[in-house]
């Protein structure tokens, strides 16, 4: 009789706005929701710092968070993956443009 151990850890999926500190980034969480006196379908986000340990994660990628012990003051999320990659203009070559 083996149980399975159920992470019950949130994870969430958001878009890199920043990546100028040390070890982290700051990721853009968006949802949509109902209103709740008018019914409206309205927009909220939320920013959370997430440990980048290796610097990787550059502004533009989608990634996804997952919570974890407090790693430094802010932050107490990690990183699990990398859905897209962000669309660089500095990776294409100018000859190969013309």
């Amino acid at each position: 009789m083996t149980e399975e151990k159920v992470s019950r850890k949130r994870t969430l999926i958001g878009k890199v706005v920043s990546d100028k500190r040390a070890k982290t980034v700051t990721v853009l969480i968006e949802r949509r929701v109902k209103h709740d006196l008018y019914g409206k379908i309205v927009g909220k986000s939320s920013k959370y710092h997430a440990h980048d340990e290796n610097g990787e994660y550059k502004m533009g990628d989608t990634i996804e968070i997952t919570e974890s012990r407090p790693i430094s003051n802010l932050d107490w999320r990690r990183l699990l993956a990398v859905f897209a990659d962000r669309c660089r203009r500095s990776d294409v070559a100018p000859s190969a443009i013309a």
